[in-house]
């Protein structure tokens, strides 16, 4: 077993929750500090999309709670899940609520931390790996690159009543920064790019959608905007996905790793810099 006491990582004090992200998938995108919750804590209540994988880092007879929302289907009220992490910690357990990625990124987490708070419980956050990040680099995409954008923004494409988030300036949107990824953006993918379109984008902007990211099950879409949503369904791919909008979609020609190991041949130049300079020249 990998030690990792000499990290003097924090101690687990019964009474207390620790909200930890598990990562987009893959089990090895989970922190050290993830790992040190598993092995430490009374009860881990977890996520849908934690994988198994990483539970059986736990101690076999820890148990286990599932609290998982998946859309569409059956699932736990945030304020009972919120409700069972102040009655295990009032009991002096040392509770771990797992997230997939990031508790703090379209996580809910700040939600279940403020209930924490009023409830007067102890809490420790632990950061995981974003899917907004972690899932594209397994695509071979780079949030930022210098020579497509300086900026990023990500954007949740589904509410709280389950519709197109109204609240959001789509025109700002749109405008206002080269890349894009949504989260949970499938279901409304072609209302979304219509209202990117009609603010200015371009139909045939590149995108990539990425199912299943960062897992051995992980398949990505590429297409373009005003393509996007019809080809999703004929694909018949799959939520959850990450949806990458922009220039560092093309990208993926010269930096999808995964497909390298699978024999696909990558192109060093995949905007065309150097092919354009040396025309130019």
């Amino acid at each position: 077993m990998l030690d990792i006491s000499s990290l003097a990582l924090p101690a687990f004090t019964p009474g207390w929750v620790w909200l930890v992200g598990a990562g987009p998938g893959d089990p090895g995108l989970l922190t050290l500090a993830g790992l040190h919750a598993l092995r430490q804590a009374d009860v881990v209540v977890y996520d849908a999309l934690v994988d198994p994988r990483i539970l059986d880092l736990a101690r076999p007879e820890m148990p286990r709670e599932y609290a998982g929302k998946r859309g569409g289907k059956p699932s736990p009220r945030q304020r009972d899940i919120s409700a069972r992490l102040v009655e295990l910690a009032r009991a002096g357990q040392r509770v771990l609520r797992l997230k997939g990625g990031d508790p703090f990124v379209f996580g809910r987490g700040g939600e279940e931390a403020l209930a924490l708070v009023q409830a007067g419980v102890p809490f420790r956050i632990v950061p995981g790996v974003t899917a907004g990040i972690g899932g594209l680099g397994y695509a071979g995409i780079p949030a930022t690159h210098r020579d497509t954008n300086h900026c990023v923004t990500f954007v949740t494409g589904h509410g709280v009543t389950g519709e197109v988030p109204d609240g959001l300036d789509w025109q700002a949107i749109a405008r206002g920064s080269p890349a894009l990824v949504l989260y949970m953006g499938l279901k409304h993918l072609d209302a979304i790019a219509r209202r990117l379109i009609a603010a200015g984008r371009d139909g045939d902007e590149p995108v990539a959608i990425i199912s299943r990211a960062t897992t051995e099950r992980q398949f990505v879409l590429e297409t373009t905007l005003a393509r996007a949503a019809s080809e999703a369904a004929s694909s018949g791919i799959e939520p959850p996905t990450i949806i990458a909008i922009g220039p560092i979609v093309r990208l993926r020609a010269g930096l999808d790793w995964l497909g390298a190991l699978g024999g696909r041949r990558l192109d060093p130049d995949p905007l065309g810099l150097r092919r354009a300079a040396r025309d130019a020249g």
